[in-house]
Formats: structure tokens, C-alpha cells, sequence
């Protein structure tokens, strides 16, 4: 026996429709009529004159008559129908358009990470958005790495410490490795946000000032890396080894949470006398 799949132009008529069905005309100021609403929610004609398309254009698509809003289209609806961000995102898979979000970054933690940074003590973990700038950070990630705190906010950057900051220029063991990655990571974060001005400043930044960033950027390695090892030279406790994981949280999908654990029992040791001082 075989099943099929909901038609995706059916799902989408039927969502528009019970979003348009479930709204309030109070809410948004639209005159009175005179002859009573024989439909709950907001007319068609009204959704297409706040979304700036036409009633037909409205109508067909409730009708499921094949066609296939553009991504602006798709964003147009969205606000007229006041969608949630989760609903805004379904509406843009239904159509089959990739969402985008023009945003900028977070330049701080969700109150929600902060807390669980802390709470993740004594592994040493950190939050960071897709330009590699440190939101948030407990203790142990801070005799770890480097005092944060003692940073401007603008050079609280992993990529910008780990090429330009004395105390991490031989920090790790496999430096290079590290490096790479990085860049392979920027990179991608690089094509998928056009738009983020300050992101791409600070690749034109790191490029013009530092040869082995635009050595590595120039071979256009692209590698999303979300776990590994490193190696590190600490100045206090020796070398210490880890296994990282970076998790994305749903709420929050321009910060990434990243946690380390020690690799192996003499890292372990090393780490336990960090979080003792």
C-alpha cells in the first residue's frame, strides 16, 4: 500500500485561507460595512490590497491553481496575514522558496543561552553568531581561552583573536587546521548573508591586514564544521586537549552554542585545576 503526500499547492491554499479566516478586520483599522460578514477573518480583496497583489492573483492562489509565488510575494502575504515566524517559514517552504532573512546578527546572547551557558559549568562553552562574534560566555571558557571581558565588544571575534591577538597567535597546536576551518566556515556564512555589511567588513578587514588569512581565503575552501578536536598551548595548566560540538538552537538559528569536553584524562586534569583557581 503506498501513501502520498499532501499536494503542496492544496496545503498552501488551505493555509492561506484558514490564516486569512482567523484574523480580526478591528485590528487593522478596515472601514465598516454595511451588509454583515457572511466569513470570519478579513476578505480576500482585503488581503490582496494589503499585500499589494490582485483579488484574482488572491483567489487562484486559494484555489490551488498552480501557481508559484515569488519569494517577495510570499513575504507580502506574510505581513498582511501577520504570520509568526514559524508560520512565515512554512508558508515560504510551501511555496517552495528559500527563506532568507535579511536580518542582522545578534550582537548579544538570548537571555535563554546566557542562562544555560552558565548552567553548563564546568564545561567550558560559549555562544557565538555567524560572524564568529563571542555573545556569551561562562568561567571556564574564560580561563580557558582569554578574559573576554577585557576585550572591546568589536574584538570579541574568534576569527579576529585567533589571527591578530598576541596571547592566541601560538595558542593552538595544529594552527593552521584550525585557521582553515574557520575560514572554510566563514566562508559559507559569507554566501548565505549577502546582505550583512559587517561581516563582509570584516573579511575585507582580515584580508588587507593579514597575508595568512588572505592566503587561505583565496583557496575558497567551503566547510561548515560543527565538531572536532583541538590542541592547546595553555600558559598555566599545559596542553590541553578537546573534543568541541557546536548546536544550533531552534529559537535562535544565528547563534551557535559551543561546548567543550576534554579529549582525554590529562586534559581532564588540566581543566579541573582551571576551575579550581
Amino acid at each position: 500500500m503506498t501513501t502520498r503526500t499532501a499536494d503542496r499547492s492544496q496545503e498552501l491554499a488551505a493555509f492561506l485561507r484558514t490564516r486569512r479566516e482567523r484574523l480580526d478586520p478591528h485590528d487593522f483599522g478596515l472601514p465598516s460595512r454595511r451588509r454583515s460578514r457572511r466569513t470570519p477573518g478579513l476578505r480576500r480583496e482585503e488581503v490582496a490590497e494589503l499585500a499589494g497583489v490582485s483579488i484574482d492573483y488572491v483567489v487562484r492562489l486559494e484555489q490551488a491553481r498552480g501557481l508559484r509565488p515569488s519569494a517577495e510575494v510570499v513575504e507580502a502575504l506574510s505581513r498582511a496575514l501577520r504570520l509568526s515566524p514559524d508560520e512565515r517559514a512554512y508558508l515560504f517552504d510551501l511555496a517552495g522558496q528559500r527563506l532568507r532573512n535579511a536580518d542582522q546578527p545578534a550582537t548579544t546572547a538570548a537571555p535563554q543561552l546566557v542562562g544555560l551557558v552558565a548552567a553548563l559549568s564546568p564545561l567550558p562553552a560559549l555562544v557565538m553568531n555567524r560572524r564568529y562574534d563571542i555573545l556569551t560566555w561562562n568561567d571556564e571558557m574564560a580561563r580557558l581561552l582569554l578574559d573576554f571581558d577585557t576585550l572591546p565588544p568589536r574584538r570579541r571575534n574568534a576569527m579576529w583573536l585567533c589571527l591578530s591577538n598576541p596571547q592566541m597567535r601560538d595558542f593552538y597546536v595544529d594552527r593552521e587546521r584550525i585557521v582553515r576551518e574557520g575560514i572554510a566556515h566563514l566562508r559559507a556564512a559569507w554566501a548565505a548573508h549577502p546582505e550583512d555589511q559587517v561581516l563582509a567588513d570584516l573579511i575585507a578587514e582580515l584580508t588587507a591586514g593579514d597575508e595568512e588569512f588572505a592566503r587561505l581565503w583565496g583557496e575558497r575552501d567551503v566547510k561548515v564544521n560543527g565538531r572536532g578536536r583541538k590542541a592547546m598551548r595553555h600558559p598555566d595548566v599545559g596542553l590541553v586537549a578537546v573534543h568541541f560540538e557546536t548546536l544550533t538552537p531552534l529559537r535562535d538559528p544565528d547563534q551557535q552554542l559551543v561546548i567543550y569536553r576534554a579529549a582525554d584524562e590529562e586534559s581532564q586534569s588540566a581543566l579541573d585545576r582551571l576551575s579550581a583557581r
